[in-house]
């Protein structure tokens, strides 16, 4: 056995299969389409889930991929066992109702003993206890030591998850710690040890189970296949850790330089050194795939991964950003089999670095609410942080658990573990509920997406708007009809449409389908899982049957606007990568008939300057009157040429390419117009964020474009003439007047400073005494609440050793403030707890610190009654 580099290894696997007829395909993104069931990607056959259930139909029946992959299951695990990690790539190969045990198990042997050239001896097998069909291929079909062959129960060589496609399967196994196993319960014990490891597991997807224990024969059998290539290549390589594959080492090794420590002289720094090298790698292949970190969904497991590693990093003394530079490891490694790492390499930088800022500030501003919460313990004297505090740290402001733990030990205080456990589950039942309820499939399944994959329809509308064909299914009210008449809603599928389905951001095509005894109007066209044409329809006039023949019009009016608005799309893509830079790139969009959307990546808002520029370049493009052409191409010519798109999408070999005149080419399979001097005029009508890094453009184009235009002069006019000036003087005009308010509230704010001092002398007056304690305790009118901070303060400099609470009506609405000295606050006076007491009686709610904290209220009836409890507070409060 010779050592084989990550690479080298996965490589040599997708080789292995391509010679065994399979069709080599690239990882799919990790972000999941059509599954609902999937946060992210987690295995090598989820993204291919269609094809096992026959929903949708492969381009070849045999495949073969190395999928990126992100658990975080057992994220608390990673970086203390050898074996955990987030981010790793699963090797695979797929049949699809082609071969079955008898071709797939000696293959699997084949390349692990004549490609790999792993010793036989070393090797174990294991099969699911009632699977003597596999028992017998393995004996007959490869020279594997029969006593090496161990029969395993449901929980280890069984496959099945929830309802659905199941089976047995079989694994092979690696005794890298020279064990000695004669019986199953001898392996078993070996395998907890980790001294046999299992890195190929075979399964026989041959029954389809109802959840329950029931199991029916599947028509077609399928095989899928999971190796993961760490693993693999730990074995290859003679390690004991994934962390010590090439691949890994190499960021691990990056990431002691940068701490300027040495890896194995501390248990504690080994265990942080390794959960940094395991989520740099999930972080910089989740950006690459287009997550942004964010406070929900994938994008909250982005950002957990990455604060983590950053909290660990903090841990090892790194002071400055980092993660965004070790990522060039990861990406320099990898981008060979995943070139979307290189393309986006200064992106992904740009996006790591903005989270390693937040998070620093987010450090900064979690201690500072912690020491508010040690505070109020020592207030208390309680030597436990309630679990509630700790969630509130963790979920609102990003600050993780351990180190909130961490920094309490210090100071001898400890953590209500069990009620933030109930938090935290509280939070992932919610998250769970919110969740959309699914099967095998991820979503439940409409008839649409089981119609058979013999049913064929076909597009033909690139250069046409109408043409007949013939009806090859009818559904109404989820169910396959014959017919559809008058009054009702359905779907209707024909042989060939010129009718384009909604897709890569372009809305659906509408219009008519109507022979001489019937009439339908269609609202929508979209595409079922399988990729199959639906029209959805409401019949106006007679009925229709199954195999008629059908006219379908496009309403070539509103098409012509969506072509308009698809094409500007591209040329808005283009000028964008001109104005800001290579890093911009799509992240979503929406074409319609009245107007466009572009979502892209970029990380700080456009300036007035930047969106003038975009529009003047896109509008001196459209006076060239530039032709535009389509041409199909190979997917690697394509790329070659320079033609943009997300490649994360599965293209077919061919693909179609949208050329704007030499200014832009992309990946498109949408209608265009065929010259843009027909679109007129491009105008930007926003530009905003809509996540961390990601920024949106909408805009309107042609006579939409001119109407809005007219809509901003017409507001001119209104604004001048309301303003009584011309609408070129409109400027100087409001700057007098914004002049003119300036020193009107600076006269105002002279009044209310009078007002204040003169209620000063007011609120002294009033001063009580309560266990020596003296207390000023006023309602007042007209303040707000900046007003009355300012004169609690004061007040409390003149009352002495004591208390202020101070209540204000203003516009109908209440303001409170408590302010106490230091010597007030260690006689027993927290003003969060009062100010918490008294705002309930005003219909509000607040708290804060014991030496200040403030409140509002809806209630203005009752600040009287509110102010007037303040000194019954005091004397419970003061012992």
């Amino acid at each position: 056995m010779e050592f084989m580099g990550l690479n080298e290894l996965r490589e040599a696997y997708l080789k292995f299969f391509e010679s065994k007829e399979h069709l080599r395909l690239p990882s799919y993104s990790l972000v999941p389409k059509n599954d609902k069931s999937l946060l992210l990607i987690n295995a090598g056959m989820a993204p291919l889930k269609p094809y096992f259930t026959g929903l949708s139909k492969p381009e070849r029946n045999r495949i073969t991929t190395c999928q990126k992959c992100v658990r975080t299951g057992d994220i608390e695990n990673v970086g203390i066992t050898s074996r955990h990690a987030t981010f790793f790539e699963m090797l695979g190969n797929f049949s699809f109702g082609d071969y079955f045990k008898n071709e797939v198990i000696p293959w699997a042997w084949e390349f692990v003993t004549e490609v790999l050239k792993m010793p036989k001896d070393k090797l174990f097998v294991t099969i699911y206890l009632e699977d003597d069909e596999a028992y017998e291929i393995w004996t007959t079909k490869t020279d594997v030591d029969k006593s090496h062959i161990f029969r395993l129960g449901k929980k280890d060589n069984f496959w099945e998850h929830g309802a659905g496609p199941c089976g047995p399967c079989t694994e092979i196994h690696f005794n890298r710690g020279n064990a000695v196993v004669t019986t199953a319960e001898e392996f078993e014990a070996a395998a907890d040890e980790d001294k046999i490891i299992e890195f190929w597991n075979l399964v026989f997807t041959q029954f389809d189970g109802d959840g329950e224990g029931n199991y029916e024969k599947l028509k077609s059998t399928n095989i899928d296949t999971g190796a993961g290539l760490e693993r693999l290549a730990a074995i290859m390589q003679g390690k004991e850790s994934i962390f010590e594959v090439d691949t890994m080492n190499n960021i691990l090794t990056e990431v002691t330089k940068v701490a300027g420590i040495k890896y194995g002289d501390n248990a504690k720094n080994d265990i942080s050194i390794r959960i940094i090298t395991d989520h740099v790698r999930s972080v910089t292949f989740l950006i690459s795939d287009g997550v942004m970190p964010s406070n929900e969904g994938r994008g909250y497991v982005l950002r957990r991964l990455l604060r983590r590693a950053a909290r660990h990093g903090k841990q090892l003394g790194i002071k400055e950003a980092f993660l965004c530079n070790i990522c060039d490891v990861v990406i320099r490694d990898s981008k060979e089999a995943y070139p979307e790492l290189d393309e986006k390499a200064d992106y992904i930088k740009k996006v790591i670095r903005l989270e390693e800022d937040r998070f620093r500030e987010t450090i900064d501003s979690g201690m500072e609410i912690l020491m508010s919460y040690v505070e109020e313990m020592k207030q208390e004297n309680s030597d436990t942080l309630a679990g509630e505090k700790a969630f509130k740290l963790y979920d609102t402001y990003g600050f993780p658990i351990e180190l909130t733990q961490e920094i309490l030990e210090e100071m001898n205080y400890k953590i209500d573990k069990d009620g933030f456990t109930k938090e935290m589950n509280d939070q992932r039942e919610r998250a769970r509920s919110a969740r959309e309820t699914s099967n095998y499939m991820g979503t439940d399944i409409k008839v649409l997406d089981t119609i058979s994959q013999d049913i064929k329809t076909e597009f033909d509308g690139y250069g046409k708007t109408k043409l007949t064909s013939k009806v090859v299914m009818i559904i109404e009210n989820d169910e396959f009809v014959n017919t559809i008449e008058e009054g009702q809603k359905g779907i209707i599928l024909a042989e060939v449409t010129p009718f384009y389905a909604e897709m890569g951001g372009q809305i659906g095509d509408t219009g008519e389908i109507y022979n001489e005894n019937f009439k339908a109007i269609v609202i929508d066209t979209k595409k079922n899982i399988s990729g199959k044409i639906a029209h959805y329809v409401e019949i106006k006039e007679g009925k229709l049957t199954l195999d008629e023949e059908i006219i379908l019009q496009v309403d070539e009016k509103r098409r012509d606007e969506i072509r308009k608005n698809h094409t500007a799309t591209h040329m808005i893509n283009k000028a964008l990568s001109l104005v800001l830079g290579s890093h911009v790139h799509q992240a979503g969009s929406l074409v319609t008939a009245e107007r466009l959307r572009f979502d892209f990546s970029h990380f700080t808002a456009m300036t007035e300057e930047e969106i003038f520029k975009v529009e003047k370049l896109v509008n001196d493009e459209i006076e060239k009157l530039t032709e535009v052409n389509t041409e199909e191409m190979s997917l690697a010519v394509a790329k070659e040429k320079g033609a943009v798109g997300i490649f994360d999408d599965k293209y077919s070999d061919v693909v179609r390419v949208v050329n704007v005149g030499d200014f832009s080419s992309e990946l498109c399979g949408g209608i265009h117009i065929d010259n843009i001097g027909k679109i007129g005029l491009v105008k930007i009508t926003s530009e905003t964020g809509i996540a961390a890094g990601t920024r949106r453009i909408e805009a309107v184009v042609g006579a939409n474009a001119i109407q809005y235009m007219e809509e901003k002069a017409q507001l001119l006019k209104e604004a001048s003439a309301l303003l009584k000036t011309m609408p070129n003087e409109i400027v100087q005009r409001i700057q007098l007047l914004l002049s003119d308010v300036k020193d009107k509230e600076k006269e105002i704010e002279k009044l209310k400073s009078k007002l204040a001092s003169g209620e000063e002398e007011n609120i002294l007056a009033s001063v009580k005494e309560v266990k020596g304690i003296k207390v000023a305790a006023y309602a007042l009118k007209g303040i707000d609440a900046n007003g009355l901070r300012e004169l609690a303060d004061k007040v409390r400099d003149k009352v002495g050793d004591g208390l202020v609470v101070l209540g204000s009506v203003m516009d109908e609405k209440v303001s409170l403030v408590a302010m106490a000295t230091k010597e007030a606050v260690n006689k027993g006076i927290h003003c969060g707890k009062i100010i918490k007491e008294i705002s309930a009686i005003v219909g509000g709610g607040g708290g804060g610190r014991p030496d200040m904290a403030q409140a509002g209220g809806k209630d203005p009836a009752k600040v009287e009654k509110a102010i007037g409890e303040v000194l019954n507070i005091v004397d419970t409060l003061v012992k």
